[in-house]
């Protein structure tokens, strides 16, 4: 793309548009006419089951608008949709739908703006009021100037927040012995529907993350390749990439795959990829770690138009300079080279991994158990911090030998295996197929004989699994995406007549106040079973020097819960 040209796309905010991979902006449709009640998840299920209408995206604007966008994938989608959903009364309304303005790119929309006013906001990334290192700073480890213990203040008040609004919201929601039994732990708790005890942490405050997904871009000026993170977001007018060189939480090994990398990418003579026009290469270095010293290095690229030949050409590259040249100072374990398209029509995202060097996975030790780590498997990013996590979750649960134990989102089977030794037997449930491949393998090196592993999204295969136990108890444990556990899943553990007792990790408590307070309401033709509310609470500070941490609720049955409470 010549210079003009991308030129060109940075003064147009729909430019976009015009670009072969997919965005569900082109193909877009507002749908007037809802009733005032209604659920986005029925929505869907007109859409897609009933009139068969094939969505890919539903998204209200505003809460309680009225109306809503759906996305499809191509044109003949959208004239059906439209077609098909104009004049049809659904809930006693008459629904209208028309083909909608796609929304502009808000970093085009940013500069544009920036432009015509003459001036740069304070946020933007030209602002020398703050050094370039600061900037990484503020938005990576926010709290990297704050006394730890004032740290910790700060993340149990956030989370006392959070439970006092799951108490209202669940009130909202409650009826009869539900409503007798929150106002008293309301009362007894000073607003809080259960017990808050005090928030954990671990001794190791900085070098924790055994993670980390860096971006490849230009330094603040335009000059320097580098390998970091944004100084700010794509919608706030910025794509430069600031050093990781002076944050806290990253380890000194990941600081040096950085830095060698940056020297590869810079002598490879491929730009990095610009999230602007989609132009370039190099997308994105994730480094993976453990306190044994293994070190993963998988480096994602957009392969554009070069060819097989090319890209073979570049992993023998890659190859020869971690095992012979500059890189062998990283002393990496295990290398991939990840090609990293945009999600096609069809929806699938074409990523694929292809290891050129060392092992094919890195080994972690936690609780005395050891792990299998491949690149797609979820692992805690803090391993010290995962074991005070999973023990806080196992004295929660109170498993014996008479529990079956749903590890849910399971992930490489960490949870599952620290279990183990604590009850009758584990279920752990994954979608992603490498993961239960490790956890399968975890279960051999450790000669645990009372595990299980399944492959699948935990909505459709979580009944299955659930008929397999044998024990009279079940408990799950559920730690899920940010986004939460999926609808159908916490249906399914409410019917579960044997599962007395739910144990709920979230890394977004925020996020997961709707699951919580679904498992909670009063029981309806929707919500079949009795309800599971939040008996005890603690907070365990995974990420030190963020605003972040995991909240880990214990819930129980009503019936148990009320009993628990009458006998004390």
């Amino acid at each position: 793309m010549t210079t003009n040209e991308t030129a060109d796309i940075e003064k147009n905010p729909y430019a976009y548009l015009d670009r072969d991979d997919f965005t569900s902006e082109k193909y877009k449709i507002e749908v007037r006419g809802l009733p005032k009640y209604y659920g986005i998840g029925e929505f869907k299920k007109l859409l897609n089951e009933k009139l068969e209408l094939q969505s890919c995206k539903v998204k209200p604007p505003k809460r309680g608008s009225g109306w809503l966008y759906v996305s499809f994938r191509s044109e003949g989608s959208r004239q059906k949709a439209i077609e098909t959903l104009n004049g049809i009364l659904w809930k006693n309304c008459k629904l209208s739908a028309q083909i909608a303005k796609p929304a502009p790119d808000p970093f085009v929309k940013r500069r544009l703006q920036e432009e015509a006013t003459n001036k740069r906001l304070k946020t933007d990334e030209n602002d020398q009021s703050m050094s370039i290192a600061d900037k990484v700073k503020s938005t990576t480890i926010p709290l990297w100037n704050t006394p730890y213990q004032g740290q910790l203040e700060l993340k149990q008040k956030e989370m006392r927040s959070i439970l006092a609004n799951i108490c209202k919201k669940i009130l909202k929601e409650g009826k009869d012995d539900l409503l007798d039994w929150l106002n008293y732990q309301k009362d007894k708790y000073e607003g809080l529907p259960c017990e808050l005890l005090p928030l954990l942490s671990t001794e190791r405050i900085t070098e924790y993350r055994n993670k980390c997904e860096f971006t490849v871009g230009k330094s603040n000026d335009g000059d320097k390749v580098v390998v970091g993170f944004r100084l700010s977001s794509y919608a706030a007018g910025s794509t430069a990439v600031g050093p990781i060189d002076d944050l806290c939480h990253i380890p000194v090994k990941m600081r040096i795959v950085a830095k060698v990398l940056e020297e590869f990418i810079q002598l490879s003579g491929l730009k990095p990829f610009q999230p602007v026009d989609h132009s370039g290469y190099w997308r994105q270095v994730t480094v993976r770690t453990t306190l044994s010293n293994d070190i993963m290095v998988i480096v994602g690229m957009h392969p554009q138009d070069l060819s097989s030949e090319k890209l073979e050409e570049l992993r023998t590259q890659l190859r020869d300079f971690f095992e012979t040249g500059n890189g062998v100072v990283a002393h990496v374990t295990s290398l991939y080279f990840q090609i990293m398209n945009k999600k096609s029509v069809d929806g699938e995202n074409r990523d694929n991994f292809y290891h050129i060097s060392g092992a094919k996975y890195i080994e972690e030790t936690l609780l005395g158990m050891k792990f299998r780590v491949s690149p797609q498997a979820f692992f805690q990013v803090n391993t010290l911090g995962a074991e005070v996590l999973y023990k806080a979750a196992i004295d929660l649960a109170k498993p014996t030998a008479d529990t079956a134990l749903l590890d849910i989102c399971c992930g490489t089977g960490t949870i599952g295996l620290a279990f183990s030794k604590h009850c009758g037997e584990v279920f752990g449930l994954e979608v992603v197929e490498d993961a239960i491949k490790d956890a399968r393998e975890n279960v051999v090196a450790n000669n645990v004989t009372n595990c299980e592993f399944f492959v699948g999204k935990a909505e459709d295969i979580l009944s299955p699994v659930i008929q397999r136990t044998t024990k009279p108890e079940i408990i799950a444990v559920v730690d899920p995406p940010r986004a939460g556990l999926h609808q159908r899943a916490l249906l399914t553990l409410r019917k579960a007549k044997k599962l007395s007792r739910l144990v709920y990790i979230s890394c977004n408590p925020r996020a997961a106040a709707r699951n919580l307070v679904d498992l909670a309401r009063a029981t309806s033709k929707q919500y079949v079973g009795e309800p599971l509310v939040p008996v005890k609470a603690v907070a365990v500070d995974m990420f030190p020097h963020t605003k972040h941490c995991e909240l880990v609720l214990c819930l129980e049955r009503l019936s148990v819960a009320t009993k628990a409470r009458n006998s004390t």
